[in-house]
């Protein structure tokens, strides 16, 4: 079974991981991000090495981002940014082929697992099945 695990995130997670501290995430050293790279890419590469790794990547800061909708009048709504209802995001995933959703939720925890400086706010691991095809809902 295809699974997609993702880990979330905010602007002030982006802007702390540059070293800026803000009442919502802690700065980082430069020591703990790279401890935070190095947890990440064990996992990565551990997930090919038993060849359940899919894809895996981090994505770009949510100031980067762009969201589109269509409004009543049918014409697009282009805003910067992500959802306005929400200040969490996708920060990266991975896609994983595992036989169970008991190992992946161990991966999930693993992921969980993140080293980050003293007062960083804890996600959850989302874990999501990727459905095969159209008859799967």
């Amino acid at each position: 079974m295809k699974y997609l695990v993702m880990v979330r995130g905010t602007q002030a997670d982006y802007e702390g991981m540059r070293g800026r501290a803000s009442e919502h995430a802690p700065a980082w050293s430069a020591t703990e991000l790279q401890a935070m790279y190095a947890h990440m890419g064990a996992i990565s590469d551990d997930l090919a090495e038993t060849g359940e790794l899919i894809d895996a990547q981090g994505l770009a800061e949510p100031a980067q981002a762009r969201t589109v909708t269509v409004g009543d009048d049918g014409k697009a709504v282009i805003t910067d940014g992500p959802y306005g209802e929400t200040k969490e995001v996708m920060a990266g995933y991975w896609v994983l082929e595992c036989a169970s959703l008991e190992r992946v939720t161990e991966i999930a925890e693993r992921a969980a697992r993140c080293p980050g400086p003293k007062g960083i706010t804890s996600y959850p691991v989302v874990i999501r099945a990727v459905l095969d095809g159209a008859g799967d809902i």
